[in-house]
């Protein structure tokens, strides 16, 4: 048995499985995008610096580990969008937001052999992860319509859409060129927007 494997009073270990989990859902989602879903588990274990043991006792099942890190790649793509606002101008935030979906439609791609079963028996389950992906696109669009630095003629459905439909079409060993393509459409966006707030 490995530290932050109990779960007890003490705050150390809660801390530690914590860690385990953040460190399990990362290599894995590193893992499914370079070699998809069948990868072996004992591989990201080994990449999370874990034991397979460890792996187990938080996703007892292949199907609920890619679950998870479906679930957490949306959750980052919501949260970096409020952190790329505070702190990027509109239109660059909006640059590397994309930039993070395309990694989190590379990862989507490696995992769609098991994780299309679970989109299929519970659609619930993919319009509200994919409203919450579109509810951050349209943050980002409006706060760059209201710069004036992206043009407004696009929501945020659309955007989901064409940068998704740009790295499905892609070979999963070429992503640079679903990057290199996604930012042609990002100078898109770009071209034509308003030049101040007042004339948007």
């Amino acid at each position: 048995m490995e530290p932050g494997d109990l779960v007890s009073t003490d705050r150390r270990p809660r801390a530690d499985a914590v860690r385990n989990r953040e460190l399990l859902l990362s290599a894995a989602a590193d893992a499914f995008a370079a070699g998809g879903a069948d990868v072996p588990l004992e591989d990201i274990a080994r990449s999370a610096g874990v034991g397979i043991g460890t792996l187990y006792r938080h996703f007892p099942t292949r199907e609920g580990l890619v679950e998870a890190v479906y679930r957490n790649e949306i959750d980052v793509l919501c949260e970096r969008a409020d952190e790329l606002l505070e702190t990027m101008p509109p239109d660059l935030a909006l640059a590397e937001w994309m930039r993070l979906f395309v990694r989190h439609v590379a990862t989507k791609k490696g995992m769609l052999s098991v994780l299309k079963p679970l989109l299929s028996s519970n659609p619930s389950f993919f319009d509200q992860t994919r409203g919450r992906a579109t509810a951050a696109a349209t943050k980002l669009l409006e706060a760059g319509v209201a710069a004036g630095t992206v043009r407004g003629d696009i929501d945020g459905g659309d955007l989901i859409r064409a940068v998704g439909g740009i790295c499905m079409s892609t070979d999963q060993e070429r992503s640079e060129a679903s990057e290199r393509l996604v930012g042609l459409l990002f100078d898109g966006l770009r071209r034509g927007a308003a030049s101040s707030p007042t004339s948007a």
